[in-house]
């Protein structure tokens, strides 16, 4: 009778790479078949990845069960977001109300523009011509939107339904992301832990600099711009100020954004208050934000998120694009901490694959500690220790 063999024979190089290449086609495939489930994943993660340091912090301070600790940070959080939504939306909604007012006023200027005819040269065209199509194009927009109200309350309906998935997803990871992180280093060979967490040491910072503090820059950049704007009489001061703090998540390209809105507003609507032309207004407008550009890019992105997530504009505006089409809204506001993550992973590869350091600059070796003062508070500076002498009995 043969007996078993006593050792596992490793697999080849060849069936390693059909492994992983399978498991990658897996991956894909089930990504492919449930990609709207993926989004509020992601979302999830992203949420617990913010409130998972307050968490730990309350659980550490308070010497409170972690479980309890969660509890209190959402219950803060619903509390501090309902508070935000009963003193803003109000506000918005007015604001809301008054540029429908100025819509129906365009409107009835444009109409009153192309009732009239117009003559180039010795051609007479009649506005009717130029407006029909443009009203056409506006019913072929309006309809559908007219049209689906049932399909509106089951939009909403399925939003309230992930956003309950959502939260309680951010939960589980929340109380449950130790052993995760356990469990995914222990998935790592003992010779490659050192350099796993050193990459993962090196996402960490790139995405807490992103997230905590790309939040905090929107809401400084919020109050700063809708201060600027009620200043000089920037219609729709707080709607513009909300705008530029979202743009803070699009990065070398939301300053421009935010600009051209505002100089449309400007030379449309003009000043609330200040009684100059609006051509002057928008030059105001321009180069107010110009050197408010230079104090966000120098001084509040340097000293709130630092250099880790900064990347050439070309780069984050190529990244923008290309998440745009992968993943949509939520592809664009994550494009620069995911290529920056990228960059890490890549520049890893690239050392393995010719044979360098991937990591310079880490310390491998620590030097040994020196052995520990005694009666160290009996000692004065300048003055040496003394030493017994042994007596000889």
């Amino acid at each position: 009778m043969n007996s078993l063999p006593t050792t596992r024979p490793k697999w080849s190089t060849t069936t390693k790479i059909v492994v992983v290449l399978l498991i990658l086609l897996v991956g894909g495939l089930i990504a492919r078949k449930f990609g709207e489930a993926i989004y509020p994943v992601i979302l999830a993660l992203i949420l617990a990845f913010i409130l998972a340091p307050l968490v730990t912090l309350l659980q550490r301070k308070l010497k409170m069960n972690r479980v309890l600790a969660i509890i209190l940070v959402y219950l803060g959080l619903f509390i501090l977001f309902g508070a935000i939504l009963w003193i803003i939306i109000p506000i918005l909604l007015n604001q809301i109300q008054v540029f429908i007012k100025d819509i129906d006023i365009w409107i009835n200027q444009a109409l009153n523009f192309f009732a009239q005819d117009f003559q180039i040269g010795s051609y007479i065209i009649s506005g009717d011509v130029l407006l029909e199509p443009i009203t056409n194009a506006l019913q072929n927009f309006l309809e559908p939107m007219v049209g689906s109200t049932i399909g509106i309350v089951g939009i909403l309906i399925e939003s309230i339904a992930w956003i309950v998935f959502i939260i309680i997803i951010s939960i589980y990871l929340i109380k449950e992301s130790k052993s995760i992180l356990a469990w995914f280093e222990h998935l790592v060979p003992p010779y490659g832990r050192m350099d796993y967490n050193h990459i993962l040491h090196e996402i960490n910072i790139i995405w807490s600099a992103f997230f905590r503090g790309q939040l905090l820059l929107a809401i400084i950049v919020s109050v700063i711009i809708t201060a600027e704007g009620l200043l000089i009489g920037l219609p729709f001061a707080l709607l513009m100020g909300v705008f530029a703090g979202l743009m803070e998540f699009l990065p070398s390209i939301g300053h421009g954004i935010w600009l051209v809105v505002a100089s449309l507003l400007a030379l449309i609507l003009g000043s609330t208050w200040l009684p100059i032309p609006n051509w002057v207004f928008l030059i105001l407008i321009v180069s107010i934000h110009l050197v408010f550009t230079q104090f966000d890019l120098n001084y509040l992105i340097p000293k709130i998120i630092g250099r880790s997530v900064h990347l050439p504009p070309l780069v984050v505006i190529l990244g923008i694009l290309a998440g745009a089409s992968l993943a949509g809204v939520l592809g664009v506001v994550l494009a620069a901490p995911t290529i920056a993550s990228l960059r890490v992973l890549g520049g890893y590869i690239y050392a393995r694959l010719f044979d360098q350091n991937p990591f310079p600059d880490r310390v491998t070796s620590v030097p040994p500690l020196p052995p520990p003062k005694l009666r160290w508070w009996q000692q004065r500076p300048g003055k040496k220790p003394k030493i017994r002498k042994k007596t000889s009995k």
